[in-house]
């Protein structure tokens, strides 16, 4: 008892050490599997909030509000590129998908409320929780003091909504994962995960697509040393374009490489290019050398460049080969050639374009030579730019801040909307701009981790004991309506984005599927389980149009319930 009482004044006095204690249980809690069910670190952290929640804990909205915004802001960050290109004819499918989430879940509201005589604030609560809408709230309790009903039961009704929003608003959050993550997947018959890769490599228009840690077998490029038989030969007589002569050995001393040194018998010769092509040019020097002698080595290494050399640009691929003579390109290889969010093969045909980026293989010296008749080196840093992105977070809670009214209905797109713009907004800037506005992976991954599982955490700490308290006075009723009220629009939807829209990439449906019910804990899990931001482009656009049609649904509840 003692331990236990400790326990409730250190977490009421420190809300900071609950909000870290329900994240870290709550993604011990999310790596056990119930079978093929696995909720995850996200929904373990809203589970694991409301059971500490119970103590009593106050911690303030305005840090969820930052952590979201840290949250989404990633979001759009990364899938920013790939959004703008995205927008069209091609889009069609994820508007009609939040269309058909917004009407059904209005129906399946207005269905339940009138079954079970809700009124009209429990059933715009209803509305707010199982749709996970937060908006819907005061959208919904502006419309009911339009109502001209005395002040009292305005108020009454408006802590009603209140009501219906804490007791079904943690499994509102929880039916979009269960049905994005695990029912979605069963019902494609095909994984996320591999789903994810494939739409990945359509982007690269198929070039190959290696997971983290992950290396062909077979390189492509291959360094090897051949002892040559037969003395005479030039180095310009053994090197081409995809094999160049690194090191020569000379008894025991490395002896100077240049165009016009002539080899000799019994000369160790370090080869490096395209693995046919080395080996074709090795056997007919020589033998291989199995172990070579530990000093002939180079270090090569892979940087992109980003072109800016207008000689270079307009010019095909072939044409630029010839401007860069092959012995200012001596010893260097180009692997690929970067377009904003795409990689494209370097076909010889293949136009230059300014700011594209090009990746360049080969000794320190010669890839830095090259970079400099191109443009200029693109250093990868570990810092993240916060100026460029503390400026994108202002930009995007500004946005956030504007209200456009439609007649009594007040339209806004709130913080994580507004964040969410700013940050497509910026990511798309970015990958135009690549000198500025660096973000690693790893520090957006840690905002979008941390961001979302601290969200829902105080939220959980916010109303897990209200809806504790609820449950137990209004009955298990309130409960299952709005389970129902999550699940049937859903279900409707995916249903309508299977068989009418015909979703084909489980990792892009699930995506324009969570963000058709704006579903941020959904889009993290999905983000687990894809292993890449394939699922962000659907969501972002999505997400975007959800955010304004749930938003109306508080005032068209209120008016029809």
């Amino acid at each position: 008892m003692v331990i236990l009482e400790f326990l409730q004044t250190l977490l009421r006095n420190n809300p900071e050490i609950a909000l870290f204690l329900a994240i870290a249980i709550g993604y011990w809690i999310g790596k056990f599997r119930f079978g093929s069910l696995q909720i995850g670190g996200v929904a373990g952290s809203l589970l694991a909030a409301v059971l500490i929640s119970q103590i009593g804990i106050h911690i303030d909205s305005g840090l969820k509000t930052v952590l979201f915004a840290l949250f989404i802001y990633a979001v759009g960050f990364q899938s920013g590129p790939q959004f703008f290109k995205s927008l069209g004819r091609q889009s069609l499918r994820e508007v009609l998908m939040a269309f058909v989430l917004a009407i059904s879940g209005l129906f399946t509201v207005l269905a339940v409320a009138r079954m079970f005589h809700l009124d009209k604030g429990l059933a715009a609560g209803v509305a707010a929780g199982g749709l996970t809408q937060s908006a819907i709230i005061g959208t919904a309790s502006s419309a009911l003091e339009k109502l001209g009903l005395p002040l009292a039961q305005t108020q009454m009704l408006q802590g009603h909504v209140a009501v219906g929003y804490a007791v079904t608003y943690i499994f509102g959050s929880l039916a979009p994962i269960i049905i994005c993550v695990n029912i979605l997947p069963w019902l494609m018959k095909r994984g996320l995960r591999e789903d994810a890769l494939t739409a990945e490599a359509e982007q690269m228009q198929g070039m190959a697509v290696y997971g983290d840690g992950e290396r062909p077998a077979l390189s492509e490029f291959v360094s090897r040393v051949y002892q040559v038989k037969k003395a005479g030969q030039s180095i310009q007589q053994i090197e081409s374009d995809h094999v160049t002569v690194e090191q020569i050995r000379r008894q025991k001393n490395l002896v100077a490489v240049t165009q016009d040194s002539t080899v000799e018998a019994g000369d160790l010769l370090l080869l490096f290019g395209h693995r046919a092509d080395v080996i074709s040019t090795g056997e007919l020097l020589g033998e291989e050398i199995k172990q070579p002698p530990h000093d002939m080595d180079v270090v090569i290494v892979r940087h992109d460049v980003l072109l800016t050399n207008k000689a270079f640009v307009g010019k095909s691929v072939a044409e630029c080969s010839q401007i860069l003579s092959q012995v200012a390109r001596h010893g260097v290889y180009f692997l690929g050639l970067k377009r904003g969010d795409k990689t494209l093969p370097l076909t010889s045909d293949l136009h230059i374009l300014s700011g594209d980026i090009v990746t360049l293989y080969g000794t320190r010296q010669d890839v830095d030579r090259v970079a400099k008749e191109l443009g200029s080196l693109l250093t990868r840093s570990l810092k993240t730019d916060l100026v460029f992105h503390g400026v994108g977070l202002v930009v995007g809670l500004l946005i956030g801040l504007i209200v456009v009214r439609l007649g009594s209905i007040p339209l806004t797109l709130g913080s994580g909307g507004g964040a969410l713009l700013s940050g497509l907004l910026f990511g798309w800037y970015q990958n135009r701009h690549s000198k500025s506005g660096n973000m690693p992976m790893a520090a957006s991954t840690l905002l979008v981790d941390f961001g979302l599982s601290g969200f829902v955490a105080v939220t959980g700490l916010q109303t897990g004991q209200q809806a504790v308290t609820t449950i137990m006075q209004q009955g298990i009723t309130l409960f299952m309506l709005g389970v129902v009220v999550s699940i049937v629009p859903l279900i409707i939807t995916m249903l309508f984005g299977r068989y009418v829209l015909q979703y084909k990439n489980t990792a892009v449906f699930a995506g324009a599927l969570a963000g058709s019910r704006s579903a941020n804990p959904a889009l993290g899990e999905i983000l687990n389980k894809a292993g890449n931001a394939v699922p962000t482009t659907s969501f972002a656009i999505t997400y975007a149009i959800a955010n304004v049609l749930l938003t109306l649904l508080g005032p068209l509840v209120v008016a029809f319930s």
